[in-house]
């Protein structure tokens, strides 16, 4: 036989593809502690979405791609009368839900948002309920969505505990892509072979750059690059469950699959296998842990790398607001990962450069005792030049031990220690946050404020009486489960 020529010997489904699959497919979700976490999560990732309606720059990506279509059984995007097919529900939600960088937050070797998932989860489950109910069959429940919820989570979550996609310039929003593509093919009745199909579709598609996520290039991009990709996990579903076929060597197809086109340059310190390819690593199998384990965006619409150095600005503001012009020094110390990702220096160009810069995030706190959405504006930017001048005078230092425990299993601490230093030679107290309130650390004082988060950000959207009619049914598990999705969904349109 030539050596020109390929063997035409389909191979099986890459079995990272099949342990996913078996796992959406077979696995019961039955942790409460998963579930409870889900439910809070349910909470938060909603208000998030209701409170990114306020600002145009968001709220002009929504809506029907043709005006005026109308969707039979259409999917609603929650805090608007837009009723859509679930292609594009599950993208205008998925841009709510991420435009503020305030939901929650998974970080390991890879970083992301697994809440993100939301949008394909939620779009499918209030279209399927609609037309169940239209046909005479019983709707979902949102005890589905709950546990669709923790599945998309884990998957997101596992594949990132060891994977570094960002090292080898891809964006994050690769996962929530795959995790959408899996619970929602599922949620839609997928057998396994449709649920592999859609799956090596979701990796053999064109992947997103990590490119406006970065100094010089940063920009809005990564606002609804997420509900782009719960999107697309939709509609990769809905083609398979038609009958596409799939891509069963995806990733492992020598010289065109995803390991070799895209992965093989991946983490460069760690050794290659031997014919220099690198795979993904799974050090544990699929089951809850992600969810209980997510960390909560409580206080600050920030970048989850600067949530503990915010929080230490805010200590440190009384302190040092009566003296911002004195400042000669700002030591922030940190991990790698932060320096990475969120430390620049130079001109910001617009909001969602903003709330990727440490110095930044810092800087705001520490001059006015709080971090919000409209901080990052152009319009208060421009206002406070003080912002500015406090960046001007960072430094930023790594600590070796924050940035081991930020990858330890036991710890996935997420430390930053700030001290100010002024011209006259005094100094603060370094004030040191290893682990902010959104932690599981601190789930016990997180959870209240999370609450009252959400109230918040429902006020923003609905009436009193809306508001308190819906915190009480999220208040409540086994009422909240129970309830058909499009009756909750109900609740969330205007």
């Amino acid at each position: 036989m030539s050596a020109n020529v390929d063997l035409n010997n389909r191979p099986d489904y890459d079995p990272v593809l099949q342990d996913i699959a078996d796992y959406v497919l077979e696995y019961r979700v039955d942790s409460p502690l998963a579930l409870d976490t889900a439910r809070h999560c349910l909470m938060d990732t909603l208000g998030c979405g209701l409170l990114a309606l306020r600002f145009p720059e968001c709220t002009k990506h929504l809506g029907p791609l043709v005006e005026g279509t109308v969707v039979p059984h259409g999917a609603r995007v929650p805090g608007t009368s837009y009723r859509l097919d679930p292609v594009k529900a599950a993208w205008d939600i998925g841009c709510i839900v991420r435009w503020l960088d305030y939901n929650d937050t998974w970080l390991a070797a890879e970083w992301g948002h697994p809440s993100d998932n939301l949008g394909g989860i939620l779009a499918v489950a209030d279209h399927l309920s609609q037309k169940r109910v239209a046909n005479g069959e019983a709707p979902l429940s949102m005890g589905d969505v709950l546990r669709a919820m923790v599945m998309a989570h884990e998957i997101q979550g596992v594949l990132a505990l060891d994977n570094s996609f960002n090292r080898v310039g891809l964006d994050h929003v690769l996962l929530v892509k795959v995790a959408s593509t899996a619970v929602c093919a599922r949620l839609m009745g997928a057998n396994r072979e449709q649920l592999l199909a859609a799956l090596s579709h979701a990796f053999v598609d064109g992947q997103a750059l990590r490119t406006y996520r970065h100094a010089p290039n940063a920009g809005s991009r990564k606002s609804w690059a997420a509900g782009d990709a719960s999107s697309r996990g939709v509609r990769l579903a809905d083609m398979a469950l038609r009958g596409e076929m799939g891509i069963p060597g995806v990733l492992s197809a020598p010289q065109w699959g995803f390991y070799d086109v895209l992965f093989s340059h991946a983490n460069k310190d760690l050794s290659l296998k031997p014919e220099g390819q690198r795979r993904f690593s799974l050090p544990q199998g699929y089951a809850s842990y992600v969810m209980e384990n997510i960390l909560f965006k409580i206080s600050f619409p920030a970048e989850f790398h600067a949530q503990t150095a915010c929080e230490a600005a805010v200590a440190l503001h009384p302190l040092v607001r009566d003296r911002l012009q004195e400042i000669e020094r700002i030591v922030i110390t940190t991990h790698e990962s932060a320096i990475r990702i969120i430390s620049k220096v130079g001109p910001l160009a617009n909001a969602a450069d903003r709330d990727h810069c440490l110095q930044y995030m810092t800087a705001v706190p520490l001059a006015f005792g709080t971090l919000v959405a409209e901080h990052y504006e152009d319009d208060f930017h421009a206002a406070h030049p003080i912002i500015d001048q406090l960046r001007d005078k960072m430094q930023i230092v790594e600590d070796p031990r924050y940035t081991r425990e930020y990858l330890e299993a036991d710890k996935r601490s997420i430390a930053n220690a700030v001290q100010v230093f002024f011209a006259d030679g005094s100094c603060t107290e370094q004030v040191a946050v290893e682990y902010p309130i959104g932690h599981r650390r601190r789930r016990a004082e997180g959870i209240p404020l999370l609450e009252d988060k959400f109230k918040a950000n429902l006020a923003t959207r609905f009436s009193a009486q809306r508001s308190v009619q819906i915190f009480d049914l999220c208040k409540d598990p086994g009422r909240l489960s129970a309830t058909p999705v499009q009756r909750f969904v109900d609740l969330l349109v205007i």
